[in-house]
């Protein structure tokens, strides 16, 4: 990851999700790398180990779901926007087990349009976006995915 200070909002976030979500504490949770388009958090396996030795499930899914909600808020904060983030329907697979340290990787989903939401939410104080996270496999292919939409919802 860079030490730009691009990266300096994504640090500020990935340190006040660790403060405000203990869950986040927990899971051990930082930054891998962030960008415009996306956002990559990181977690080690002994916190987040099943019974089998490979990572939980819920730990999987809790990771991407913190990507993508980061993704939004991060988006947001670029642009000065002070807004609630809510997931608001998710699905997610799994697809292979994960037997190392793990990362999830969050994108806008594929047609989603960060003006249009942006758009909406001036117009409305409330917009939708959907985001496509991963979990990558040693080999490189999808451990697990989630497709989710974030609702964010303008305070004040």
């Amino acid at each position: 990851m860079s030490d730009s200070d691009n990266a300096r909002p994504a640090r500020e976030l990935v340190d006040f999700i660790r403060a405000e979500i203990p869950l986040a504490r927990a899971m051990d949770l930082h930054l891998h790398d962030s960008g415009e388009d996306f956002l990559s958090l990181a977690v080690p396996l002994a916190p987040n180990v099943n019974d089998k030795g490979c990572a939980f499930g819920g730990s999987l899914v809790s990771l991407m779901t913190l990507a993508g909600w980061a993704l939004v808020e991060l988006a947001l904060r670029r642009r000065g926007l002070d807004c609630d983030v809510f997931v608001a329907e998710s699905d997610v697979r799994y697809l292979a087990p994960v037997w190392g340290d793990f990362r999830a990787e969050a994108r806008p989903a594929e047609g989603a349009d960060w003006d249009g939401f942006l758009a909406a939410l001036a117009a409305r104080g409330r917009a939708r976006v959907a985001v496509a996270c991963a979990v990558p496999g040693e080999d490189g292919a999808p451990a697990a995915t989630l497709a989710a939409r974030f609702v964010a919802k303008r305070r004040g």
